[in-house]
């Protein structure tokens, strides 16, 4: 019955001009991870990291949507959107406008916080802890040359839990300029109601042939007073062999050198965490396809968490060993009527 409703979607698509895509992918590791402080008691185990679910298509010349399902994660409030990681509609009156509504990406810069997260293995503290996948409105202006892109979204706090009714202030700059690419923002965030907290995060790409770099630096300040003493700094090198292996070594570091109360929900003060490790990506298949994935990575962390129960704790050491693979629903099912 799926594969027939999704056939029937296919045929009707195609019999209006509109552009259809859908997509399942699903990731599987085997993981261990000990502490410093009881190795004995270090925990390894097979786990299905993700399952998604990805649809997206145009309506007409001007309509297009997007939509993600994270079908293994749990409806924390008993609503189906908690699993949601975005679905929108956007309206495109130009090529330089284009306007969205509905769940999308907070627009937080950064190359780490941009990445799909089936495509990460060790990340920071504060990527660890921000949700990052809120209801809103953005608007996005597009230079004539395309090279630039300037967007501005309001949206739901990502520290909602917090409180209702409070609201991110996010204005984005995303570059692309032949060798060197950025995702920059600056971000007003209401932690509690009237409480705010202001982010500069500067992403920067840099690209030579199969060479890559990737440097991200966030500041977080609720008042002048702390400016300058709680910031992340994420840091990733590349380089891919033959369209087929991709190394890789990265290195994390968040700060927070604030004393008193919490100014700061993803990094608490009395922090500074050094994660460092690498990996390797190997694609078996041919031509640059990149549908199936096998990846090692090793990271280690060191350094004092203010937050005990913290994703990040000193000494602790993670491995991971897995499969990602994705699949074209669409062109399975047109094969096979």
């Amino acid at each position: 019955m799926l594969i027939l409703a999704i056939m029937l979607i296919a045929i009707e698509s195609k019999a209006q001009k509109n552009e259809l895509h859908l997509q399942a992918e699903t990731r599987i590791d085997y993981n261990g991870e000990f502490l410093k402080s009881d190795e004995s008691n270090g925990k390894m185990s097979f786990n299905g990291k993700y399952l998604n679910v990805i649809l997206s298509g145009t309506i007409g010349d001007n309509f297009s949507y997007a939509y993600r399902q994270r079908l293994n994660k749990a409806h924390a409030d008993q609503s189906f959107f908690d699993a949601t990681d975005w679905i929108y509609l956007s309206y495109a009156p130009s090529s330089n406008w284009q306007f969205s509504a509905g769940k999308q990406v907070v627009a937080i810069g950064g190359y780490e916080y941009d990445r799909a997260p089936i495509d990460l293995y060790f990340c920071s503290e504060y990527w660890n802890n921000i949700a990052c996948y809120q209801f809103g409105l953005s608007a996005t202006y597009a230079t004539k040359s395309g090279n630039d892109k300037l967007l501005f979204q309001v949206c739901q706090s990502p520290f909602r839990a917090n409180a209702d009714n409070m609201y991110a202030y996010n204005l984005m700059w995303m570059g692309s300029h032949k060798w060197y690419q950025t995702i920059w923002s600056v971000n007003l965030i209401e932690q509690m109601p009237k409480d705010y907290i202001a982010y500069l995060a500067l992403g920067n790409q840099f690209s030579f042939g199969d060479f890559r770099l990737q440097l991200d630096y966030m500041l977080r300040a609720s008042n002048s007073d702390i400016l300058f003493k709680d910031y992340s700094i994420m840091g990733e090198a590349s380089y891919t062999i033959a369209d087929k292996i991709n190394i890789f070594g990265r290195i994390t570091y968040d700060m927070n050198n604030t004393l008193g109360a919490v100014n700061d929900f993803c990094v608490m003060p009395d922090t500074e965490l050094t994660r460092l490790g690498a990996g390797v990506e190997f694609y078996p298949l041919p031509k640059n396809n990149r549908a199936i994935r096998l990846h090692a990575a090793y990271s280690h962390t060191l350094g004092h968490n203010g937050n005990p129960n913290g994703a990040l704790q000193d000494g602790q050491s993670m491995f991971t060993v897995g499969l990602k693979w994705k699949i074209d629903i669409i062109s399975i099912a047109k094969k096979i009527f």
